[in-house]
């Protein structure tokens, strides 16, 4: 039986604007081919077995001369895999359908007779005008909008662009305009263009890299050389950019880095951009752990440190032909309400949770039961401070730290201007550590805050508070 395609918008950039629906889609698929400029969280927490193919890799500008083109290699993958039988995500950024040359792709797939969906996304034009406060339509002054590209194909004898009709229309969004910026404003100004109006050039929409140079259509070439805007990035022209001066929330709002791999509450004061500094990946080889698990009965308690260890413990557990039925022996300990509720998924209610959610917290707790000679299983991560191990084997029990997944530095974290935000949060020693390797230090005059005591050592020791 052949596979299925489905076309998914990824949106703009920010990992959090995908539809839910192209969210669930991608975690069920069998191969993820997705566009370079495509964030890469969103395909490194996906299944372990996930085929994953850059569209970057599959046409090197070295190469390009003795390649085919770029759209050619995708079908050629993309058919090879339907008929494979498997399910195929092909992730797009921005929309399929907005300049996304999705229709080649569709033609291939028509022509082997395989089926597809397409999934739609948020655009670039849609993000950038939300995050620099420009209402695209406004009843009194823009009942119109119309997208064009500023760059056409190249093989293209006469352009099917109307730049008189297009400088009529209320709101004009310009897509991948950067390199042409002077030959389009021109074009608009004379097919009857105002040279005074509102424009905005939006580099990087939604994301913690957004710029957005506010100017007018005259003067916005010369601006974006001084301002050092580059691709990927969109030109807003019309009078309702003016309104991005009154509207720009991102401007006037707090903004906060949150560097922790939970999920930002978004009922704090503040704009939140998620920028997790640490990646959470599963064993090679579980082999030893597994052993673990199959002498669970020899513990009187397990101890989960982190909703991670509860995951791959569970799922090592599961693996081996075993349910909850084997921990009726144990009493559970969780540091914190996140991994209380991590056990409750599986069907587990800790017996101790902590008042004060830390290690310090838990030894505290543990100080009223006595631990002499008792058992301990605490499933960790590579970088797990051992301090908890210590002080509970001081206390007399015999601890058994089992590493159930790694805790790495991600692959690709983006350059940032760290001016641009009024806090950073740190969550974790290795969090810490990360950012340092990465951006060094940070700025003055940007807060530093932190959850838990071993977060506030590592800071110390690092020399930023």
């Amino acid at each position: 039986m052949k596979g299925k395609v489905y076309f998914i918008g990824a949106g703009p950039g920010n990992e959090d604007l995908i539809t839910l629906k192209g969210q669930r889609i991608l975690c069920q698929a069998d191969v993820v081919i997705y566009d370079f400029l495509v964030d890469s969280r969103m395909v490194e927490q996906l299944k372990q077995d996930t085929i994953l193919i850059s569209c970057k890799k599959l046409y090197p500008p070295s190469q390009r001369n003795n390649r085919l083109p770029r759209p050619e290699k995708i079908n050629q993958r993309m058919v090879k895999y339907a008929r494979e039988g498997k399910v195929i995500a092909r992730l797009k950024i921005g929309d399929p359908f907005i300049f996304g040359r999705t229709a080649q792709e569709m033609e291939a797939l028509i022509e082997n007779d395989i089926e597809f969906e397409v999934v739609p996304g948020v655009s670039a034009a849609q993000a950038g005008a939300a995050y620099s406060g420009i209402p695209l339509t406004e009843r009194s002054t823009s009942s119109s909008c119309v997208f064009v590209t500023g760059k056409e194909n190249p093989n293209k004898l006469i352009s099917s662009i109307n730049w008189a009709s297009i400088a009529r229309q209320g709101t004009i969004v310009v897509f991948m305009t950067v390199s042409n910026l002077y030959t389009v404003t021109q074009k608009l100004i004379l097919g009857g263009k105002s040279k005074e109006t509102p424009v905005a050039l939006i580099q990087n929409a939604s994301l913690p890299t957004q710029k957005t140079l506010f100017s007018t259509l005259e003067n916005i070439s010369l601006e974006k050389k001084k301002q050092n805007i580059s691709s990927p990035a969109v030109l807003l022209v019309g009078k309702e950019v003016s309104a991005g001066h009154k509207y720009n929330w991102l401007r006037k709002n707090k903004k906060i880095l949150y560097t922790g791999i939970s999920e930002p509450r978004y009922n704090l004061p503040g704009t939140y951009f998620h920028l997790p500094l640490i990646s959470i990946h599963p064993l090679k080889d579980y082999s030893h752990f597994d052993r673990q698990l199959k002498v669970l009965h020899q513990f009187e308690w397990l101890i989960f440190t982190s909703r991670y260890g509860v995951k791959y413990f569970f799922e090592r557990l599961y693996s081996l032909n075993k349910d909850t039925r084997s921990l009726a022996r144990q009493k559970i300990a969780a540091i914190g309400t996140s991994t209380s509720r991590a056990l409750k998924k599986w069907g587990v209610v800790a017996d101790l949770v902590p008042a004060i959610e830390s290690s310090h917290g838990l030894v505290q707790e543990f100080r009223e039961i006595s631990l002499d000679k008792k058992g301990i299983f605490m499933p960790r991560s590579n970088l797990s401070d051992k301090g908890l191990t210590n002080k509970l084997t001081k206390m007399g029990a015999e601890v058994t730290a089992e590493i159930a997944y790694r805790n790495l530095m991600p692959r690709s974290l983006p350059d940032l201007d760290l001016n641009f935000f009024d806090e950073i949060m740190f969550t974790s020693p290795s969090g810490v550590r990360n950012f340092v390797r990465k951006y060094r230090k940070v700025p003055q005059g940007v807060k530093i805050n932190y959850i838990g005591h071993v977060t506030e050592k590592e800071l110390i020791k690092k020399g930023m508070i």
